[in-house]
């Protein structure tokens, strides 16, 4: 059974902006789910809708098999961290995490503490004289402290340092793995994929697609810049498999005395390789147009890319004397944004 089941979900605020519009959406036991989307999209709607904070329009919700709405029982067995965190200014962390106890008729504080020291929480400093991150911390804290079957996150790494952000990954993990459900919300897909197995995207208002994070990932469009000494032809590039465009700009100079090269952008559908990449080169005539720049534009990487680089290169007989080459990589895209453009049909964001 489903821990949470979402019917024709539909907010519609006053004035008629468009929350969420006929959402349906199951999310299974005992792993991590999350919702993918740029602000605005609807994700935090649908959790405060979760939560019985808003009302919706109208649809269904059922969590654990019980509505939300009527069964006020079920918040013990659910966590929630708002993506607008309020706080009490004047009570420290300790003493909200003990009040919070109380609400949900808790007794043993021994695991909401085990989870600020590991995120490195100071539970005695009063919350106007926290940080940013170390509010968020706090609220991870309360959201997690009860061990809830069902943990609904509103970006929940939203101003942790990269640290706290592997240490809440791996706070995720053990929860997961002890059979409890973890759903949260981001705008960024390498965040989400470091605890969720399942991603929801939603746009506008309304969901595009539900998969898995490795389906979707493939899936994604990536950019591959690619620098020669002379204009490059563009022809061969596009008869690589997976590329969906490619296209040649005009000469950039690199300082006084060097030839300027032409930058040629690839939009590719799929991971091409960048084995693919240089035997797409390997079909432009070398000499006067040959590459003196390779940047693959990639994620997580490097190693193999040098790999590759290098068996490419012996396979085209070059030694290296007459071609300058290096390989640098670095995420151009976030493939949030990618996988987004891609699942919508529109222009590629190329900042």
């Amino acid at each position: 059974m489903a821990v949470i089941r979402v019917q024709g979900l539909t907010k519609i605020y006053r004035g008629g902006q468009v929350g969420i519009t006929e959402l349906d959406l199951d999310v299974e036991p005992g792993g991590g789910f999350g919702f993918l989307g740029p602000n605005g999209a609807g994700k935090t709607t649908t959790l405060r809708c979760l939560m019985d904070l808003i009302r919706p329009t109208s649809g269904r919700i059922e969590i654990l098999g019980r509505d939300p709405r009527r069964d006020v029982g079920l918040r013990r067995q659910v966590g929630y961290l708002p993506g607008e965190l309020a706080l009490y200014q004047n009570l420290s962390g300790g003493a909200l995490l003990t009040w919070m106890a109380r609400m949900r008729g808790m007794s043993d504080l021994r695991y909401g503490h085990q989870l600020a020291q590991r995120l490195q929480l100071d539970l005695s400093r009063h919350v106007h004289d926290l940080s940013r991150g170390n509010k968020q911390k706090l609220g991870v804290v309360l959201a997690l402290m009860h061990e809830p079957v069902v943990a609904l996150l509103d970006e929940p790494t939203s101003g942790l340092d990269p640290l706290a952000q592997q240490e809440f990954a791996a706070i995720a993990d053990e929860a997961r793995a002890a059979g409890r459900t973890i759903v949260l919300s981001s705008h960024v897909l390498s965040e989400v994929e470091q605890v969720a197995g399942r991603v929801a995207i939603v746009r506008a208002g309304r969901l595009v697609e539900v998969d898995s994070v490795g389906a979707l990932k493939r899936r994604a469009l990536r950019r591959f810049e690619l620098e020669f000494a002379g204009r490059p032809d563009p022809a061969p590039f596009r008869a690589v498999a997976g590329v969906r465009e490619a296209a040649a700009s005009g000469g950039v100079p690199r300082g006084a005395g060097a030839r300027p090269v032409r930058p040629l952008v690839c939009r590719s559908m799929t991971a091409t390789s960048p084995e693919e990449c240089l035997q797409a080169i390997a079909l432009q005539a070398f000499g006067e147009n040959a590459p003196i720049l390779v940047n693959l534009f990639q994620k997580d990487l490097m190693d193999e890319a040098f790999k590759a680089t290098g068996r490419a290169l012996s396979a085209l007989g070059l030694d290296g004397r007459g071609v300058k080459l290096t390989v640098a990589m670095r995420q151009l895209l976030s493939e949030a944004g990618a996988v987004e453009a891609y699942l919508a049909g529109g222009a590629v964001p190329t900042g």
